[in-house]
């Protein structure tokens, strides 16, 4: 039988980051879950995400800041998350540097629409 796996998403947070690090956790076909550490970083001007699959993201530390290609921002505080559809045009306009922030990030590939109602459009719901 296989054994969990397990870890403490808040251990081996270094003091100082050159880049965003992007932690693997777990990947299976579809799913990709990782555990992203920022310090006053932010995607450069012009520069945008637009993933071809789905992205369910939760801040768990620190602040940040979402820029959508509509001009709308989002500010996060610990507990926020958000789904952002499949080419939600989308960038990250600030981090905080202390304390970092941590980033819970679920990436699903691309499949069918998961919501009849025509939902899956690019959102920038207020609140959780």
């Amino acid at each position: 039988m296989e054994q969990p796996d397990s870890g403490n998403l808040f251990a081996g947070i270094p003091a100082r980051l050159d880049a965003e690090a992007f932690g693997l956790l777990y990947q299976r076909p579809g799913v990709r879950i990782e555990r992203i550490l920022s310090r006053g970083q932010s995607t450069p001007p012009g520069a945008w995400y637009d993933q071809p699959g789905d992205e369910w993201v939760v801040l768990l530390a620190g602040h940040a800041e979402l820029e959508f290609a509509d001009g709308t921002r989002r500010v996060l505080v610990p507990g926020d998350w958000l789904r952002l559809p499949a080419h939600c045009r989308h960038r990250v306009a600030a981090t905080s540097t202390e304390p970092a922030a941590v980033w819970l990030a679920v990436h699903i590939e691309p499949g069918p629409p998961a919501r009849p109602d025509g939902m899956d459009q690019c959102a920038t719901p207020e609140g959780g």
